[in-house]
């Protein structure tokens, strides 16, 4: 059974687009005629040239909004298209769910006339540049350090590619993992964690002492003395990541 029609039946309450995201990766496809968004889920960040959604979960193609490209369940290692068959080929968080990246990858390349565009992120930055993970929940770390593909390791894979960061706002409006970077309480709502896979994939037992610990720093004010130079800035980069690659 694919992992979100268990994880992701209430995914679409707290992952919104965030308009600022969605126009770097809209500026990234460029003049493209039709795009395939490959592990699309609810549909984010989908430009009006989507003709075609791949989802393997039924959970999430049942969140779709009315009036979003037709979804097929399928998986990014056997797209059921053509060789060159589309433009550009979008893939939006999600090649750390699948099975075997190295074919998935293949897949978009195989398919894809002009230009393939993923976002992701680095790992070894999330890890030491957000605070949540760094500094209460470490224990969630281990479950990406065995997903996660390196940044570099992409690039080839995809024949080359131009690495882009992408900043997270302070009020964004997609709940995935590092969004409320500077509105931390929103990690000890249950739904929130729902909708984080690193978090809602960790068991919530180990999850709970420094869910423990998040909670009496904010109800102190430790939090805020702790990351006062956080609550000043409007964005911060913490490791997601887009990558281009022109075919």
């Amino acid at each position: 059974m694919p992992i979100y029609d268990s994880l992701g039946t209430s995914y679409s309450l707290t992952r919104r687009p965030d308009p600022r995201i969605a126009a770097q990766i809209r500026n990234a496809l460029g003049d493209v005629s039709d795009v395939v968004n490959v592990g699309a889920g609810t549909g984010s960040y989908e430009p009006s040239e989507t003709i075609l959604a791949i989802e393997p979960s039924h959970a999430m193609i049942s969140q779709r909004p009315p009036g979003a490209a037709p979804a097929v369940r399928a998986v990014a290692e056997q797209l059921p298209l053509r060789d060159r068959s589309v433009d550009a080929v979008m893939a939006v968080l999600t090649i750390h769910h699948w099975t075997d990246t190295v074919a998935g990858l293949s897949e978009l390349r195989r398919v894809a006339r002009r230009r393939i565009v993923l976002l992701t992120w680095d790992q070894s930055v999330f890890r030491e540049r957000f605070w949540l993970v760094r500094d209460y929940l470490p224990q969630t770390a281990a479950l990406d350090d065995k997903r996660a593909i390196g940044i570099d390791d992409l690039v080839e894979l995809l024949g080359g590619a131009r690495v882009e960061p992408v900043p997270v706002p302070h009020d964004c409006t997609d709940g995935f993992g590092a969004a409320y970077w500077r509105r931390p309480r929103a990690y000890l709502d249950p739904q929130v964690r729902a909708g984080i896979s690193m978090l809602a994939q960790t068991d919530p037992d180990v999850l709970a002492p420094g869910l423990a610990v998040l909670a009496d720093d904010l109800a102190t004010g430790r939090w805020q003395d702790r990351y006062t130079d956080l609550l000043a800035l409007d964005s911060i980069d913490v490791g997601y990541r887009l990558l281009v690659s022109d075919l």
